[in-house]
């Protein structure tokens, strides 16, 4: 398999005015993983304001899935699987998290409700050129498959994932579930949480990628339905699209979450994980 483009990938997470108010830490936390195959995995977690260690639910959250997903993909890559297969593994994805995070707050001695968070998953593929096989496996001269990319997503409570296709056209993967008060969510010990999992698989391909935690809702996301706003996400694509060196990228993101314009309207915390294919 030749990979026909890869994944530039920018992620931050921003400890909230709020939080720096009372001295609490950033309940934030999300990583990403680019393995060989042509595969990014990307997770994030929101801990719960009132828990008392939720950044520490948060991490091991996001570890464990990435974990899982990693140890599954680097058996069988699964780029052309059907929204079946990725809605089973991402299903796995989350029961290893909600699995860890309970022994952890075993193992500190404390009730799984002070480790409490959400947790958005995400596997992407690109467009790539694959070499043709026969029925038997075997791979036949001279003949190639183009393969369109792909993107599965899961969720358990509020944030949001946002991808773009090649033309631009911004697409709304997964979105907040209002509650019956505002602000109330469903975190990961929730009893029940998985039977509520959100789902979704595109399998025309992304150019682009969004995940944020509920802190950016205002910004991202129109109130009435949650759908994505598009003037807040097209000038971000088109910046992870140009920005080659990550660290740098990384540095002006921060800066973005940190300034007036964003500040003004949020004093939670932020986490804003950015992707692109590049060629």
């Amino acid at each position: 398999m030749m990979d026909g483009s890869r994944w530039r990938a920018i992620g931050v997470s921003l400890c909230g005015s709020s939080h720096v108010k009372t001295g609490q830490p950033c309940q934030d936390y999300h990583a990403f993983v680019r393995l060989p195959g042509g595969a990014l995995i990307a997770a994030l977690a929101d801990g719960a304001g009132s828990a008392e260690l939720s950044q520490v639910g948060a991490e091991v959250a996001v570890k464990m899935a990435l974990e899982t997903l990693s140890w599954h993909l680097e058996k069988e890559p699964m780029a052309k699987a059907g929204a079946e297969a990725w809605r089973s593994l991402l299903g796995a994805a989350m029961q290893g998290a909600l699995s860890a995070v309970q022994r952890e707050a075993a193992r500190r001695g404390l009730p799984e409700r002070e480790l409490a968070c959400t947790l958005s998953v995400v596997v992407a593929f690109p467009e790539m050129v694959t070499a043709a096989q026969d029925g038997k496996g075997n791979m036949e001269n001279g003949k190639a498959v183009a393969f369109p990319g792909m993107v599965a997503a899961a969720q358990v409570g509020d944030g949001s994932v946002v991808a773009a296709d090649g033309q631009g056209k911004i697409l709304s993967l997964l979105r907040p579930i209002a509650g019956e008060y505002l602000n109330e969510t469903t975190f990961l010990i929730s009893p029940g949480a998985l039977d509520e999992l959100q789902f979704a698989w595109h399998g025309e391909g992304v150019a682009r990628l969004a995940m944020l935690t509920d802190g950016l809702q205002m910004l991202a996301l129109k109130v009435a339905d949650g759908e994505p706003h598009a003037p807040f996400f097209e000038p971000l694509f088109r910046f992870i699209g140009m920005a080659e060196d990550e660290g740098k990228g990384q540095a002006d993101l921060a800066a973005f979450l940190g300034s007036d314009r964003v500040q003004a309207r949020t004093d939670d915390d932020l986490t804003l994980l950015l992707a692109a294919v590049v060629e």
